[in-house]
């Protein structure tokens, strides 16, 4: 069903990985439901690996993907997910903290991607961080130039 390389599954030295500068991390259903996004960043190049966070703990995708960016040479590394789900937004969240572990800043850059109703967009890295912390999302979202915005949000998100 699945063709994309399970993260967990390659050897961090793997010959899909060996040539390529740029290494996207997937949330596994993208494959499935999001070919046509995908084959864009096939098309650029880019390294994919995937991974369910649904199933595997992020932990464990977050050690392996050290053991890969220690191994290789790296442009830039990126994650692309379904925005809204609870299970995938972990991958973001790890990259960041893989990023911080291994003091790449400055050395790699990284990307956040999301698919949102069926569209690609970036998040910030700044929004990311931000994302953890649910007391800084209550004070940004109690604004009131923010307000009706999120209400508007709130009324075109599925449950």
């Amino acid at each position: 069903m699945y063709t994309v390389p399970d993260l967990l599954e390659v050897n961090a030295k793997s010959r899909i990985l060996r040539d390529r500068n740029k290494l996207l991390i997937i949330g596994k259903c993208i494959e499935l439901e999001h070919p046509e996004i995908l084959k864009e960043f096939i098309d650029s190049s880019y390294g994919v690996l995937g991974l369910c966070p649904e199933a595997i703990h992020v932990n464990m995708a977050g050690f392996k993907l050290i053991g890969i960016l220690a191994r290789g040479k790296y442009e830039e590394v990126s994650v692309l997910t379904v925005d809204g789900s609870m299970h995938c937004i972990q991958l973001h969240w790890m990259l960041e903290e893989v990023f911080k572990a291994m003091n790449l800043d400055g050395r790699v850059r990284r990307r956040h991607f999301v698919i949102y109703k069926g569209e690609l967009k970036e998040v910030s890295v700044r929004d990311v961080k931000i994302s953890r912390f649910l007391y800084k999302v209550n004070n940004l979202a109690s604004r009131p130039t923010c307000e009706k915005t999120i209400d508007a949000v709130n009324e075109g998100a599925s449950s």
